[in-house]
């Protein structure tokens, strides 16, 4: 089945998506103070981590593999990053700059699999998983307790923009409308969970 063009609107979703969490990723080596080589590792591995695995699931070509601009964007916020003093950033800048990405990249990520055919359910979970891969990838190389495991809500923000893009989508609605909304409500939820300590109750034996 040949895939559906996703709408540029969304394509500069994408973009976003790599670009802060390619930044995210740099700022966890500035917190370790490493060498500017390690900037770049960490930010091409978080800009790009969960799309790779999102890409060779749904069978699509590995979207930075073809061309220079993915790439380009990461060592970008690794040398943004680099020369930004730390003073200027501020302490919870990582958690931020990783609520941007995630909410971002579960839009994308749904929009990219529905526009391969991938049923809306396994749809919703592609999105999930380009969200949250690159943080998990990025936290265990650095030996950072995984971010999935810590208290405040998480995946549960994941989740909502990937469902909420897939069923405004089912639904009709301009897919650049649906992934405005879908993003902006992911990133409120995470914020929301970011200022005030939001979680899901825990499994209590």
């Amino acid at each position: 089945m040949e895939p559906t063009a996703v709408p540029q609107a969304l394509a500069l979703i994408d973009y976003f998506g790599i670009a802060v969490f390619a930044i995210s990723g740099a700022l966890l080596a500035a917190e370790r103070r490493q060498t500017f080589v390690t900037f770049v590792f960490f930010a091409v591995v978080t800009g790009v981590g969960g799309g790779t695995l999102r890409d060779l699931l749904i069978g699509a070509p590995v979207f930075w593999v073809h061309k220079n601009a993915t790439l380009l964007i990461c060592i970008g916020a690794a040398l943004l990053t680099w020369l930004v003093s730390r003073r200027f950033i501020a302490e919870r800048a990582l958690l931020w700059f990783d609520a941007a990405g995630l909410a971002a990249y579960a839009t994308y990520g749904a929009a990219k699999a529905l526009s391969f055919g991938v049923a809306p359910v396994p749809a919703f979970v592609m999105g999930v998983l380009t969200a949250c891969a690159g943080g998990i990838i990025r936290d265990v190389l650095a030996g950072e307790p995984s971010i999935l495991m810590r208290p405040e809500l998480y995946v549960t923000a994941a989740a909502l923009s990937s469902g909420l893009f897939v069923g405004l989508a089912l639904l009709g609605l301009s897919l650049p409308v649906a992934g405005g909304v879908a993003a902006i409500a992911g990133f409120t939820l995470r914020g929301l969970a970011i200022a005030r300590g939001w979680s899901l109750p825990a499994y209590n034996d």
